[in-house]
């Protein structure tokens, strides 16, 4: 998007530019503690990225397999931060079925038997009237 096709960016401006991380120092914490790998393997942040790369990125419980289609060293809206890359087929399916599956054992764990703060103040007044 802003730079020429034979110009490179570093890894971590590049993920903080996608809207992956907030700041350019998760970004490049991420990278350090290998949560981003680029065809596989790890990469310090200070990589430069090249267009039409495969980059794997673990966020919370969700991994995202992305290929790069533009760089770009600035953040913008999310609608542009949304056309430097493109998340494989494979990828969505398996963060919806992850999804799916947490929800199901959330859902199927009892909850919790201990009164919530109104219940304990109705029972508060309850034993002293």
């Amino acid at each position: 998007m802003d730079k020429p096709t034979d110009a490179k960016v570093r890894i971590d401006k590049w993920l903080w530019a996608a809207r992956f991380f907030k700041t350019r120092g998760l970004a490049k914490a991420a990278v350090e503690g290998g949560k981003v790998h680029i065809d596989g393997q790890k990469s310090k942040p200070s990589r430069l990225l090249d267009i039409g790369l495969t980059m794997t990125i673990r966020q919370g419980f969700d991994e995202k397999t992305v290929q790069v289609i533009a760089l770009s060293e600035h953040r913008r809206g999310a609608s542009e931060a949304q056309l430097l890359y493109c998340e494989t087929e494979q990828s969505i399916e398996q963060r919806e079925n992850r999804a799916a599956e947490r929800k199901a054992f959330n859902n199927s764990t009892p909850q919790s038997d201990r009164p919530n703060k109104k219940q304990r103040r109705q029972i508060h007044r309850f034993l002293n009237n």
